[in-house]
C-alpha cells in the first residue's frame, strides 16, 4: 500500500528548509551579472547530485560562477585547464618514489576537490576525458592499487568552446550522457553588459561571502528525493523521452529519418531529478509540468543524435525538443 502524502505539510517543510538557497543566489548575484539560467542550472546539478556541461564563448562568467559557488559554501575548488598534452596522472594524481623512506607515496591530483572546473574538456585526448568521467560516475579514483573515495559534494562543471573545433577531441556520446545537463550560455543583455564593465572597473570587485555550509547542501540533496512526483508527471517524462526515440508515434513523422538515436534511460532519470531540484529552488514540495518543460531542453539536447538529413536541413536538437514538448500531451 502506497503511503499517503500530506502535500500541504510537505510544502511547508520544503519552504522552511530550502530558505538558505535564496542566500546562495543573492551571494552569486553579487559577482555574476545576468546569467540567471546558468546559475540556476548549476544549483540544480548541485542539489540533484549531477554534473554540468556548459557550451559558450569565452568570457561569459562560467569560471566565475562555479568559483563563486564554492566560496559561498566554503568548499574546495579546483580548476583544470584541459590541453592536448594533459595526462590522466595530472588529473587524478600518481605514485611518487621517496628515496628517504624508500617507498612510493601517493600524490593526489586536483580532482580531489568538491567543485571541479574542467575548462575546455574537448581539448584533451580520450584517455584524460575518461579518467575524469570515471571519477564523475563512480565517485572514486584508483591510484596504484588503492581506491580513494571522493569527498561529497562532488560536482564537475565542464566547458566547451563552440567556436574553435580545430585540434579538439569531441566527447563520445556515452561520455556526454554522463552529464546531467548541457547548458548553452548566451551573451548578456545591454544593461547587464554595462553593469559588468562598471563592476570590473570598480576599485574592488564584489566577492561572495560564505552563507551556507556543506551540511546544508547534503541535507538539500535529501530534500530533493522527498519532493512529490505524481505518476501523471512520470508518464509525461517517459512520453517526452519516447518521443525522441519514436517521433512518428507522437505525430512527428518529419523527424523519423532525422534522429539517429533518441534520449537514453538516463535522460528520464535526470529529468525527474532535475525537475525535483527545480521545484526545490522555487521552494515547492511537488513537481509541476512547467518544471519539466523548463529543464527538458538542458537534459535532452546532448542525448539526441541527428542524422545527415537533419544537418543538411539545419535542424537542431533544440528545435526537435520544442516540437516534442508541443506534441506530447501535458497532464
Amino acid at each position: 500500500m502506497i503511503p499517503t502524502i500530506d502535500i500541504h505539510e510537505l510544502n511547508e517543510r520544503i519552504q522552511r528548509e530550502s530558505a538558505f538557497i535564496d542566500l546562495i543566489r543573492m551571494e552569486l548575484g553579487k559577482s555574476i551579472v545576468g546569467q540567471k539560467n546558468m546559475v540556476d542550472r548549476l544549483l540544480i546539478a548541485l542539489f540533484a547530485n549531477g554534473h554540468l556541461l556548459l557550451e559558450g564563448v569565452p568570457g561569459l562568467a562560467k569560471t566565475l560562477a562555479i568559483k563563486s559557488l564554492a566560496a559561498a559554501i566554503d568548499a574546495k575548488f579546483s580548476r583544470i585547464q584541459f590541453t592536448p598534452d594533459l595526462l590522466p596522472a595530472d588529473l587524478i594524481g600518481t605514485m611518487i618514489y621517496s628515496p628517504k623512506s624508500e617507498q612510493f607515496n601517493v600524490k593526489k591530483g586536483p580532482v580531489f576537490s568538491n567543485f571541479i572546473l574542467a575548462d575546455e574538456i574537448n581539448r584533451s585526448p580520450a584517455k584524460v576525458q575518461s579518467a575524469l568521467l570515471e571519477a564523475m560516475q563512480e565517485r572514486q579514483v584508483t591510484i596504484g592499487e588503492t581506491t580513494y573515495k571522493l569527498e561529497e559534494p562532488f560536482l564537475v562543471m565542464a566547458t566547451q568552446n563552440p567556436i574553435e573545433q580545430e585540434g579538439t577531441y569531441p566527447l563520445p556520446e556515452a561520455q556526454v550522457d554522463r552529464f546531467m545537463m548541457k547548458v548553452l550560455v548566451t551573451y548578456p543583455e545591454k544593461e547587464e553588459e554595462k553593469l559588468i564593465i562598471r563592476q570590473n572597473l570598480a576599485p574592488q570587485y564584489p566577492l561572495p561571502n560564505k552563507v551556507a555550509t556543506i551540511e546544508q547542501i547534503m541535507h538539500a540533496r535529501k530534500l530533493v528525493y522527498d519532493i512529490y512526483l505524481d505518476e501523471k508527471i512520470e508518464n509525461y517524462i517517459t512520453d517526452i523521452v519516447f518521443a525522441s526515440r519514436f517521433p512518428a508515434r507522437f505525430g512527428l513523422i518529419k523527424y523519423k529519418d532525422m534522429i539517429n538515436y533518441g534520449a537514453s534511460p538516463r535522460a528520464g532519470i535526470n529529468m525527474a531529478l532535475a525537475a525535483k531540484a527545480y521545484a526545490l529552488l522555487n521552494h515547492r514540495g511537488y513537481v509541476l509540468p512547467e518544471d519539466i518543460r523548463a529543464i527538458a531542453a538542458d537534459v535532452m539536447r546532448h542525448r539526441i543524435g541527428l542524422s545527415y538529413e537533419a544537418e543538411a536541413e539545419n535542424i537542431t536538437t533544440d528545435q526537435i525538443i520544442i516540437d516534442i514538448l508541443n506534441a506530447v500531451q501535458v497532464p
